[in-house]
């Protein structure tokens, strides 16, 4: 799997970096104008390249043929999350910027990418490409807003990864949010070497592997202390822990944007993954939002055993699977005769 590293600099008016990878293959539909390109977007405290181990077995399923076409997938730093965070760092700092970023503000983030035309940033016209949505948690949120943005972006389908959105309003996540942001302010965020933060990670989480090793490459960056005298020359999060827990008390993030499910139902295939451990958010809620009598109606609905809400780092390959067959059920209803 080929990866490309594309930066969208600020400009006319939008303040903040935004970092994002190309991922394609030549075995893949590259050059077919009528294959998908995927827009994959991170849940809290991750970043983009957590999804490469999905990808990869999206990837792998889409080179054995079949009428899933694949032309390239982009996942998207959230601006205080990843590179995006370390590019960012004096901004965020800022009366302005400080500590009040939210699932609306990450889906204008990839409104602006999307939107920037073929002589900025990715130099790809995104308005002339059969999109895909693919996001995960507070991710999840942001790909669900980012249909209603205007200009609209057209994306042909989405797929929902564990959403943190609550149609029963405040309260049945009101415990939820304050449990995220005191686990974010306690959460460890130093490390004295690289090293010694993937031995941590593999003793505290059950995460596969190569998702460790990618959150420790790509989730940390030097301490800012290495640029001191004397240095330290440790590691932290890119993505600081107040940054994160801001993202949690986004009062309205979890269902305001059950508006925009709403009518994103009502357009395009919407299809939705579920881990089957409640780790999260409650039974209650997950079928809160998949109700019938809600209105709303789902592609699929499928739920993943034996995991929690963290799919993408726990069992990347099964969701990986799930994926796929949600791309093929879409391009399957496409190529079928209507019927009348």
């Amino acid at each position: 799997m080929f990866e490309q590293s594309v930066t969208y600099k600020p400009r006319n008016g939008y303040p903040f970096h935004i970092t994002a990878k190309r991922y394609c293959s030549p075995k893949l539909g590259a050059g077919d104008a009528d294959a998908l390109t995927l827009i994959v977007l991170h849940g809290t405290g991750f970043h983009k390249e957590t999804w490469e181990p999905t990808l990869e077995r999206v990837f792998d399923l889409a080179y054995g043929g079949g009428t899933v076409k694949i032309r390239e997938a982009w996942a998207i730093d959230c601006p205080n999350h990843g590179a995006s965070a370390v590019l960012n760092e004096s901004i965020l700092q800022q009366t302005a910027f400080r500590h009040n970023f939210t699932c609306e503000k990450f889906a204008i983030a990839v409104h602006h990418f999307l939107s920037a035309g073929p002589d900025e940033g990715a130099r790809v016209d995104f308005r002339k490409r059969d999109l895909v949505g693919i996001a995960h948690s507070l991710g999840g949120v942001s790909i669900t807003i980012l249909q209603n943005l205007e200009p609209v972006i057209r994306f042909s389908s989405i797929i929902l990864v564990e959403p943190l959105l609550s149609p029963g309003g405040q309260e049945p996540v009101y415990s939820l949010r304050n449990r995220l942001v005191r686990s974010a302010y306690e959460r460890r965020d130093v490390w004295p070497s690289w090293m010694n933060a993937l031995q941590s990670l593999k003793s505290n989480t059950r995460w596969h592997p190569r998702v460790q090793e990618l959150f420790v490459k790509h989730a940390l960056r030097l301490h800012p202390g290495s640029s001191l005298d004397p240095p330290y020359d440790g590691f932290t999060l890119a993505c600081t822990r107040y940054e994160e827990a801001a993202m949690y008390r986004d009062r309205d993030g979890a269902t305001k944007p059950v508006e925009d499910l709403n009518r994103v139902c009502c357009r395009m295939p919407v299809h939705i993954v579920f881990g089957d451990i409640n780790d999260v958010l409650s039974r209650e809620v997950h079928d809160a939002i998949t109700d019938p009598k809600s209105g709303r109606r789902f592609a699929s609905i499928t739920r993943i055993q034996r995991c929690g809400h963290l799919v993408p780092q726990h069992v990347p390959d099964k969701l990986g699977d799930v994926i796929f067959a949600a791309l093929a059920l879409n391009t399957d209803k496409r190529l079928s005769p209507s019927k009348l």
